[in-house]
């Protein structure tokens, strides 16, 4: 059996471990502590960025040059004068008002868009009919007076707000005291875009001129008004004023 080896040479410990390849590939060791270190970092990068950004947030009080100190534990915190606190607790006020304020004009809107016939932006004008012997007025349909207004029909009234979220109308007219509707020669704005528009005749002779780039919007206003005022289409406006 010892023959049947023949030439074959036995090497003693060929396969045993190395105990070298650790040590010579020092760098391994270093590369797998190193995110440690980075984590360590990121973390104090990260405090300082949120303590930048808590200072931050106080300006948007206004509070200018406020001091920072640190505490015996190594944090920083913010010290303010008698005089910085009251300002901040009269800005903070001022803010608790300014949100009811808006909360108040939401809901106002809420219940206009819920409860209005109609509602919407006409640009609006107003005018005057002559009184009897008075000359009729001067014709004075280039003159270009459109103001936008926010115009509600709401029950037995008509309301003009400046905007739509004003708590009270500019301006109102009963729907009784209505006594001419129309539609008017459509006009060219200085900004060469064509307005269709419609009057408002009242008992009193104040005349309301509406008018808006939509003929949808207009057509939709003169059928509500001359419906809930119960007059019929009239196409000729007074005397004076076509």
């Amino acid at each position: 059996m010892d023959d049947g080896l023949g030439k074959i040479k036995v090497i003693s410990n060929h396969f045993k471990a190395s105990t070298s390849r650790v040590d010579s590939h020092p760098s391994l060791t270093s590369s797998v502590s190193q995110p440690q270190i980075d984590d360590s970092s990121r973390s104090s990068s990260w405090t300082r960025r949120k303590l930048r950004s808590a200072a931050y947030m106080l300006n948007l009080f206004t509070l200018r040059r406020m001091p920072w100190s640190s505490s015996n534990d190594g944090q920083e915190k913010v010290v303010l004068s008698a005089l910085e606190v009251e300002s901040l607790k009269s800005e903070l006020a001022d803010l608790e008002e300014r949100e009811a304020h808006l909360k108040a004009q939401l809901e106002n809107v809420d219940q206009i868009l819920r409860s209005a016939r109609l509602s919407g932006y006409l640009y609006i004008r107003t005018r005057w009919a002559a009184l009897p012997g008075e000359p009729p007025p001067l014709d004075d349909t280039e003159v270009d007076d459109w103001l936008p207004r926010f115009v509600v029909l709401q029950g037995p009234c008509l309301f003009f707000y400046l905007l739509s979220t004003d708590l009270s109308p500019q301006d109102s007219t009963l729907l009784p005291d209505i006594v001419e509707i129309g539609p008017l020669p459509s006009i060219t704005r200085e900004d060469e875009e064509t307005h269709y528009a419609f009057y408002i005749l009242t008992r009193l002779g104040l005349r309301y001129e509406c008018s808006s780039s939509s003929k949808i919007q207009v057509d939709s206003w003169l059928s509500a008004l001359q419906t809930d005022c119960k007059l019929g289409s009239n196409a000729t406006a007074p005397n004076g004023y076509m």
